[in-house]
C-alpha cells in the first residue's frame, strides 16, 4: 500500500517543497478511488467496541439517489479510528420503514484505510420525494438508524420546503444546543455553510471561556491528515450534531477553518509579528490533508473526492420547480484579500477587476446554471457576507471617518460582486436569495448592485446566520452597533449577536426565514427563542418583517 506519510516527508526539504514531488503527491492522492476499490477486504472483522461511534449521515440528495455515510472508528479520537490497516466490507440497507420490513435496496461497500475507513454509498434508483431509513453493518456490529429523503422530481412544484442553515461551530466555545432545537423542527434539509471544525490548539491561558477542550497539539494549529481526522471526530461525536446528521440529508460546504484561517487558495493569511507565510507548495500539501479529512467525514458524492490539494465542492440541487440551490466555494479559487485583509476603505485595491472569490470556472458554471434554472427561488448557499457593509470605524492612523469594509468578504471583491448583482438584474433571474455564514452574527439584508447607492432598486436578499457556538455568548453587536450599522447601511433590516441558526419555510408564493437563537451556549441546554422573522414575496424583491 502507498505510504502517503513517508511520501509527504520526502517532499519536504530544507524548509521548502519540491514542485515536482508535490505534483507526484497530488497524483498519488488522485489514485485513491482505485486503491479503495482494489483492496482485498475482510468479511467478518471483529470489534471490541462499537465501530459506529461517529454515527451515520446522508447528503447531496437528488430526485432518485442520496449519499449514505459512516466511518468505522471503534476509537474515534485516534487518527486511524482504532482500526487495523486493512479494508473492511460494510453492508448497507435502505428501507421505507424504520423497522426495515419494507426493504428497498441494499449492498456492500469497502471501508478502506486509504480513506480513513469512511464509507460513501450512493444509493440509486430511489423514488422521488420520499423519506427512507438506512443502516450499516460491519462484522457483528450494526449502526444507528438514519433517516433521509430524495428531492421532488424536476418538473413538480412542491407546496412547501422546510430547511435550516448553520455555520461556525467552535467546539470549545459553546454547546451545540441549537442542533437540539433544529432536530425538533424536522427540516427536509440542512445546509452547513462552513467552519464545521476549527484548526486552533487548546490554549489553557486564553481568557475566553471554554466549555470543552480541543485534543491534539497544544502549541500549534493542526496540520497533518491524522490531526484533521481527530479534530473532525471530536466534533462529530457531539450528541446533538450526531443526531442531526442522522435526521435528514445535509448539503455541506467549507469556509476557512476546515483548513486554515482566512486562507486564499494557496496563500496563508498574514502571520503575526511579520513571520513568514508557509510557502505555497507546502501550504498546498497541508491543504491536501485538510481536504481529504473533510471528504472522509462528510456525506459527499464520489465526484467530490479530492485530487491532491484540489476538491470539487461547488454543485447544485433542485427541489422541483420550487427552488434551485447553488452551493458555492469561495475559498479554493479566490485571489488574496486586498489591502492585506482586515477592515479597510473601499479603495482602488479592493475595486480591482481581477479580484475574485469564485474563480473563472465556478463563476461561469453559476451563471450557466442560473440561466437554465426553472426554480421559483434561486438560492446561493455560500460563505461570506455579500452586503457591502460599511463599518464606521476610525483607526489610530485615520484622519477622517471614512468607512471600512471587510476585505475577506465580498466587499474585498467588489467588482465581481457588483458585476454578479448587475447580471442577476439584467437577466431577470427569478427571486435570488443569498444564504451566508462566517460572521458569527445574524443579519437580514437587502442587496443592491452597489449598496452605497441606497436609492437604487433591491436586486436580491441575504440571510446571514450567526454561529452555532463560535464566540460563546459574547458579541461585538451591542446596542450602539444595532443603531449605527443600519443607519450607515440602509440595506440592513436586522442585526443580532446571539448564537443559533436560521430556519426557512419556502412556498411558491413566499419565503420566510426565522432567526432561532440559543440564549446561553455556555450551559448544556440554553433557552431557545425565535428572535425575528422576515418574509420575501415571490416577484417582489425586498424583505418584510413577518
Amino acid at each position: 500500500m502507498l505510504d502517503l506519510a513517508r511520501l509527504a516527508d520526502a517532499i519536504r526539504y530544507e524548509g521548502g517543497v519540491s514542485r515536482r514531488l508535490f505534483l507526484a503527491y497530488s497524483s498519488a492522492l488522485a489514485s485513491l478511488p482505485l486503491l479503495a476499490t482494489r483492496t482485498e477486504a475482510a468479511d467478518r472483522t471483529k470489534f471490541d467496541t462499537d465501530p459506529f461511534s461517529l454515527g451515520v449521515a446522508s447528503g447531496d440528495p437528488d430526485a432518485t439517489s442520496v449519499v449514505l455515510w459512516t466511518r468505522l472508528a471503534p476509537k474515534p479520537l485516534q487518527g486511524d479510528g482504532g482500526m487495523k490497516p486493512e479494508a473492511v466490507r460494510v453492508a448497507w440497507e435502505l428501507a421505507e420503514d424504520e423497522a426495515f420490513t419494507k426493504g428497498v435496496t441494499k449492498g456492500e461497500a469497502i471501508a478502506s484505510p486509504v480513506l480513513g475507513h469512511s464509507v460513501h454509498v450512493e444509493a440509486k434508483g430511489l423514488k422521488p420525494d420520499r423519506w427512507y431509513f438506512y443502516r450499516f453493518r460491519a462484522g457483528e456490529a450494526t449502526s444507528p438508524i438514519g433517516r433521509t429523503r430524495t428531492l421532488p422530481p424536476a418538473e413538480s412544484l412542491p407546496e412547501k420546503l422546510t430547511f435550516a442553515f448553520a455555520s461556525c461551530q467552535h467546539y470549545e466555545q459553546g454547546y451545540y444546543t441549537a442542533y437540539g432545537q433544529m432536530l425538533k423542527d424536522t427540516p427536509d434539509l440542512v445546509f452547513h455553510l462552513g467552519d464545521y471544525i476549527y484548526e486552533y490548539p487548546h490554549d489553557p491561558k486564553s481568557k475566553a471561556k471554554r466549555v470543552r477542550q480541543h485534543t491534539g497539539p497544544k502549541d500549534r494549529k493542526i496540520k497533518t491528515l491524522n490531526e484533521y481526522r481527530e479534530r473532525h471526530a471530536l466534533y462529530r461525536a457531539d450528541a446533538y450534531l450526531n443526531k442531526m446528521h442522522a435526521a435528514c440529508p445535509w448539503f455541506v460546504t467549507w469556509d476557512d477553518h476546515e483548513f486554515d484561517n482566512n486562507y486564499a487558495n494557496d496563500i496563508q493569511e498574514e502571520q503575526p509579528n511579520g513571520a513568514p507565510r508557509t510557502p505555497p507548495a507546502e501550504f498546498l500539501l497541508q491543504r491536501a490533508a485538510a481536504y481529504q479529512a473533510y471528504y472522509e467525514f462528510m456525506p459527499l458524492r464520489k465526484r467530490s473526492l479530492p485530487h491532491g490539494a484540489d476538491m470539487m465542492l461547488y454543485r447544485k440541487a433542485r427541489f422541483g420547480r420550487l427552488a434551485e440551490f447553488f452551493v458555492l466555494d469561495t475559498r479554493q479559487y479566490r485571489t488574496p484579500q486586498p489591502n492585506n485583509d482586515g477592515l479597510k476603505p473601499l479603495n482602488a485595491e479592493a475595486l480591482k477587476n481581477t479580484n475574485t472569490l469564485l474563480g473563472r470556472r465556478q463563476k461561469g458554471w453559476l451563471q450557466a446554471g442560473l440561466l437554465q434554472s426553472t426554480g421559483t427561488w434561486n438560492v446561493l448557499a455560500q460563505q461570506v457576507m455579500m452586503l457591502m457593509a460599511a463599518f464606521p470605524i476610525k483607526g489610530k492612523d485615520d484622519t477622517d471617518d471614512e468607512p471600512k469594509y471587510a476585505m475577506d468578504q465580498w466587499p474585498g471583491y467588489a467588482f465581481e460582486r457588483m458585476e454578479l448583482l448587475r447580471w442577476l438584474a439584467e437577466r431577470k433571474i427569478a427571486n435570488p436569495v443569498v444564504l451566508t455564514g462566517d460572521i458569527h452574527t445574524n443579519w437580514a439584508n437587502d442587496l443592491r448592485i452597489d449598496d452605497r447607492q441606497t436609492d437604487s432598486p433591491v436586486v436580491a436578499s441575504e440571510f446571514v446566520c450567526t454561529s452555532i457556538s463560535s464566540g460563546g455568548n459574547s458579541s461585538w453587536i451591542n446596542a450602539e452597533a444595532q443603531k449605527v450599522l443600519p443607519a450607515k447601511n440602509p440595506g440592513v433590516r436586522f442585526l443580532n449577536g446571539e448564537r443559533g441558526y436560521v430556519r426557512c419555510v419556502v412556498t411558491p408564493k413566499t419565503w420566510q426565514s426565522d432567526y432561532v437563537v440559543c440564549e446561553d451556549v455556555l450551559q448544556p441546554n440554553g433557552k431557545i427563542a425565535t428572535r425575528a422573522s422576515f418574509v420575501i414575496e415571490a416577484g417582489q424583491p425586498g424583505l418584510k418583517k413577518a
